[in-house]
């Protein structure tokens, strides 16, 4: 029963959904991610309302959070490399709980649907988590990424006030991938 409340007002949901996740951006962030309808112009904003599309469809049919991790991902790749903590990163996971219960309290109370959204917000629990371990491997590529920087602009100064001599780079370890 509470699946039919969740198809019927799957578009306020996600509205609602999507609209707590921008209110973690700044408030000139979030006005453009709204306003922007163009894909090109504003893929951020398009990445995650299409992707939360995807996620609340497969959360929906009670599939495995597991096979979501391509659409968790998009949206976890973005936020990893902004100013975000681990737990803001992940925390819009969490934010279709209370975008469900906004909406569908009243049904919820009324027909009393407590097992099954307990149900559906265990799914959202496991969601949570593999979006937690999406964003520390997101990071940890990252750092990989900015540490590789590092080594190169060292070794292209070094290159460049030759004081590096007859060491090759593979000696130095700074090329080591």
């Amino acid at each position: 029963m509470l699946g039919n409340f969740l198809r019927q007002k799957k578009a306020t949901i996600l509205k609602r959904w999507f609209d707590m996740i921008l209110e973690t951006y700044p408030t000139d962030t979030s006005r453009f991610l709204k306003q922007e309808k163009n894909q090109f112009a504003n893929p951020v904003g398009n990445t995650i309302l299409q992707d939360i599309g995807y996620i609340y469809e497969e959360l929906l049919h009670g599939r495995d959070p597991e096979k979501l991790s391509d659409f968790l991902d998009r949206i976890i790749k973005i936020r990893a490399i902004q100013d975000f903590s681990p737990a803001q990163a992940v925390v819009f996971v969490f934010y279709l709980k209370s975008a469900m219960r906004e909406e569908l309290g009243g049904e919820i109370r009324k027909d009393q649907l407590f097992e099954e959204l307990l149900e559906f917000e265990h799914r959202i629990d496991k969601l949570a988590l593999l979006a937690f371990n999406t964003y520390m491997k997101c990071r940890e590529k990252v750092y990989e990424i900015r540490v590789a920087e590092v080594k190169n602009r060292v070794f292209s100064l070094l290159k460049r006030v030759n004081l590096i001599g007859e060491i090759s780079e593979q000696e130095l370890g700074i090329f080591p991938f």
